[in-house]
């Protein structure tokens, strides 16, 4: 499934952000799937919860009864009082929505698990935002360019720790992004998916038997754009979210025709067709549009 964060993070008051929504929602052939708030839109004077919260999701029941189609708003209820976020997300349920969002590791394990066992029957979204300051190597460590200089902790650790706690769907980072791509993001996919992985030297990771532990989907950001569209989905599967941020509001035609250009990237995926494939017969497309801009290789898009 496809979504953006609206660029930028912070800044919009929560009229506004119900406004850009639903225009996206239903921009296209209305199938596009989810808007996430970042990790920072928490509650701010401009912007707070509550009123996001309402106007959002009133925002996502109309553009489903104009669509036809489902939509998901990851309404990120984090905060540093568990008692607040357990309102915000009885809030949520009782609007109609479908999905909360957790910044996981500001949150702490603890507050993710017992969320776990209070959600009032919520999509629980794991946004992994600060994980680098735990997981960063201080070296270039397991890219097979050097030694590991100092401590840090995997990844692939805090992702085994958060499917272990429940969540629902979780940043994987992503192969053609603006992170470092040496097949980390594929693994940590494994991690979150797949019932037992093997161990893979190039990682130092033992593997894992997960005896049946419900799946988790991965959700590959990070600077991505609809170029990359095709080659994101065979290296993650299709049962993953593709989130595309500035790639979708950067649309040298505006935002709905990102969504166009998104929309026409998994369908050609779909139909077998590469997006370069598309592009060559689609010339006026959304798709040949972006890739015009940003081209079918990584380039960050904010």
């Amino acid at each position: 499934i496809i979504g953006t964060v609206p660029k930028p993070k912070v800044g919009r008051t929560a009229q506004e952000q119900a406004v850009l929504a639903r225009r996206l929602w239903t921009a296209g052939d209305g199938s596009f799937d989810f808007i996430k708030d970042d990790e920072n839109l928490t509650s701010l004077s401009f912007n707070r919860f509550e009123d996001r919260a309402k106007l959002v999701l009133e925002a996502q029941r109309k553009a489903e009864k104009q669509t036809g189609f489902r939509k998901l708003y990851l309404c990120n209820v984090t905060h540093s009082n568990f008692d607040v976020m357990m309102k915000r997300a009885d809030m949520i349920k009782s609007h109609g929505g479908r999905c909360m969002m957790l910044d996981v590791v500001a949150s702490g394990v603890g507050a993710v698990h017992t969320m776990r066992l209070k959600n009032p029957e919520l999509i629980i979204h794991a946004h992994r935002a600060m994980h680098a300051f735990i997981t960063r190597e201080s070296g270039v460590g397991i890219s097979g360019k050097g030694d590991i200089n100092g401590f840090s902790v995997s990844m692939f650790i805090l992702a085994k720790i958060f499917r272990m706690l429940g969540v629902d769907s979780m940043h994987s980072g992503s192969p053609k992004s603006k992170m470092e791509d040496y097949g980390e993001a594929e693994e940590i996919g494994g991690i979150l998916t797949q019932n037992k992985t093997l161990p893979n030297k190039k990682f130092h990771t033992l593997g894992q038997n997960w005896f049946g532990m419900k799946n988790v989907w991965p959700v590959a950001s990070g600077g991505l754009h609809p170029g990359v569209m095709d080659v994101v989905i065979a290296k993650m599967t299709p049962d993953c979210y593709v989130q595309l941020g500035g790639g979708v509001l950067g649309h040298p035609e505006g935002g709905e025709r990102g969504v166009e250009a998104a929309l026409e990237a998994r369908n050609a995926v779909y139909s077998g067709l590469t997006v370069k494939e598309f592009v060559s017969k689609n010339p006026n497309s959304a798709l040949s549009k972006a890739v015009e801009l940003w081209g079918t290789e990584p380039k960050i898009v904010y």
